[in-house]
């Protein structure tokens, strides 16, 4: 599967100058949600995460609102099991929302489209254990992080991109007047 093709072919690869939610700059930026509106690439990419953990056992698939919606729907439909998202709580953290249960000792998967810095994904994973659940593994389309993301569980990814991202102060981008796009 050349899943940068897929985002390719959905426009959801972008080329310029952006300013990252991270606070650094990036020549490049996905923007998974373009790729996700589609239904059959949404459901390749899913049965493909959903390949990677077919026999790690579990009971639910969680990834944090708003990106990680539809990705844990497709790969919890992938796995047959449910799918939850935790969402932010206003204080730096995230809470999963009353009616979406989660029995002590429930083995989940976590998931993210792009794992960079790998916080938004914690922070779901956190919201999953304060509720009881056990985080198994973590599942994502692209390993941004130049294989630093360490969650202490299996963590598997589709494909693995490096791009440049630079610090404000030293962007080539910014040196040559490209005009910076907010993300």
């Amino acid at each position: 599967m050349d899943v940068l093709q897929m985002y390719r072919e959905t426009g959801a690869l972008h080329e310029g100058h952006f300013l990252l939610r991270s606070g650094r700059h990036s020549p490049m930026f996905l923007q998974s949600v373009t790729l996700m509106q589609h239904p059959l690439y949404a459901e390749a990419i899913g049965e493909a995460i959903g390949k990677l953990f077919e026999d790690v056992g579990l009971e639910f698939v969680i990834g944090p609102a708003m990106g990680g919606v539809t990705l844990a729907f497709v790969v919890a439909r992938a796995l047959g099991v449910r799918s939850l998202f935790a969402e932010k709580d206003g204080m730096g953290g995230m809470y999963v929302r009353e009616g979406l249960t989660i029995r002590p000792g429930e083995r989940f998967l976590a998931v993210e489209d792009v794992i960079t810095t790998g916080g938004s994904v914690q922070r779901a994973i956190r919201a999953a254990e304060a509720k009881g659940g056990v985080c198994v593994g973590v599942g994502a389309i692209v390993d941004r992080s130049g294989g630093k993301a360490d969650f202490g569980v299996p963590f598997r990814a589709l494909t693995a991109l490096e791009f440049p991202t630079y610090d404000p102060s030293d962007c080539p981008l910014c040196r040559q007047g490209v005009p910076l796009r907010e993300i």
